[in-house]
């Protein structure tokens, strides 16, 4: 049984109770938006030692940060760290997305040590495992692609990311359209890659029933990679990215049908003019499954910044009706991000996610800015930073320059305006 067939027949879970609780809605809400596909709850069975998560329509706006080892830094150890500071940081998912060293037990050391969803791209594992073999990823077979699919059920895997709507068609728009930035997904550019030395089909769309067999057995939630998401403003909304989509829309009603839990990723490199209509159309054509986007980033000139650029598009595409961000570390685009780039990028999309949070309404939201500000209001500085969202930072800062007077900060001292008004009003 999934989530989602157990919604269907009018039965509450343990799942959904926990996430009608910790959201504070009725569990109805979260029964009926399972049942419709709008809500999902990514838990595996498998691995129960973990928060259940709700992800989708009238839920607070979840973080997930990507962690992950490279061919250049193979190290567990790194990873363990980079986990250690997503959690502390606050973060609602991780996905592992390690290509480097050994995958299985990085991925299984990642699962013992994480206590929220984990997520995965399973084609990064058969890749690895065919290059382990001396061949070229062009070797793959359909089954090795399932064969690490299951593996990844099996070892208790909660969401995988799935390339499956880059079809033949897909790869003709973008050969005859023609891209400033060219393909940018990994998992995209090896199907890509693949499809055209074995002038075949992507396994993953054509083979498409049986994912959903393995999906429902281990009630993992299926991620619809964008594979030809926009990695440049001048490609974002062009029309291999449309043609994706039109396909993912026909992929999540087929998983809805069998029972199988199902989100659609996002772009990308988008203008911000552009994220609201890209959120709307991804609405519409995908009948409202919950929409994971990676940022999007507003500008190109970023790099070393941009967490800020992805926070910004964040915000907006979360207000519009995005469910679900993934973070963009200061280091994307340059390098392997370290622990310190992995609390920068959590808590800068953690902002985004709350203030579009307090934009859409979400039950509680704002109490959480009524209760810092009334602090702030009545000097109680011990409040302040612990409601902060990074209260070590703050109290770093905070320490870092003693006032004369205790109650104020040494950005005023004693023209403090809350002070001086204060004081006049009372009178």
């Amino acid at each position: 049984m999934t989530q989602m067939s157990e919604a269907k027949a009018g039965k509450i879970t343990d799942e959904m109770r926990q996430v009608a609780e910790s959201e504070g809605v009725d569990v109805n809400l979260i029964l009926d938006g399972i049942a419709s596909g709008e809500i999902v709850i990514p838990f595996n069975p498998l691995k129960p030692d973990k928060i259940a998560l709700g992800i989708g329509k009238g839920l607070r706006t979840k973080v997930n940060a990507n962690i992950g080892t490279s061919t250049d830094q193979p190290e567990l150890e790194n990873e363990l760290k980079k986990l250690t500071a997503a959690l502390g940081a606050g973060v609602d998912t991780i996905m592992d997305l390690s290509t480097g060293g050994d995958v299985d037990e990085t991925r299984k050391q990642i699962l013992k040590h994480c206590n929220v969803p984990l997520g995965t791209v399973p084609i990064y594992q058969a890749a690895v495992d065919i290059i382990h073999q001396k061949k070229s990823v062009v070797e793959l077979t359909s089954d090795d692609l399932f064969k690490a699919i299951e593996k990844h059920g099996k070892d208790g895997v909660d969401f995988i990311t799935v390339h499956c709507g880059i079809t033949a068609e897909a790869v003709r728009h973008l050969k005859n359209q023609g891209r400033l930035a060219g393909v940018v997904s990994r998992g995209g550019s090896f199907l890509v890659e693949w499809m055209h030395y074995n002038q075949k089909e992507n396994p993953l769309y054509e083979y498409y029933d049986h994912l959903l067999e393995i999906a429902f057995e281990y009630d993992m939630t299926l991620s619809l990679g964008d594979a030809l998401r926009p990695g440049a403003l001048a490609d974002a909304t062009d029309r291999a990215q449309i043609q994706e989509l039109l396909i993912l829309g026909e992929l999540v009603e087929r998983a809805r049908k069998a029972s199988v839990q199902v989100m659609v990723e996002g772009p990308g490199h988008v203008p911000l003019q552009d994220v609201q209509a890209n959120i709307i159309l991804q609405k519409r054509l995908c009948k409202n499954a919950p929409f994971y986007v990676l940022g999007p980033l507003v500008t190109d000139i970023s790099p070393g910044y941009d967490h800020i650029t992805a926070a910004i598009g964040g915000a907006l595409a979360a207000w519009a009706g995005a469910d679900y961000l993934c973070y963009v570390t200061p280091s994307e685009h340059l390098r392997l991000p370290d622990a310190d780039d992995v609390k920068e990028g959590v808590i800068a999309l953690r902002i985004s996610a709350h203030a579009a949070d307090i934009a859409k309404g979400v039950k509680g939201a704002m109490d959480w800015d009524y209760k810092i500000s009334k602090a702030r209001r009545e000097f109680n500085w011990e409040e302040v930073l612990n409601l902060c969202i990074d209260p070590v930072k703050a109290r770093k800062l905070r320490a870092s320059s003693i006032p004369k007077e205790k109650e104020v900060c040494t950005m005023c001292g004693e023209f403090c305006a809350i002070k001086h008004a204060k004081k006049a009003l009372e009178k």
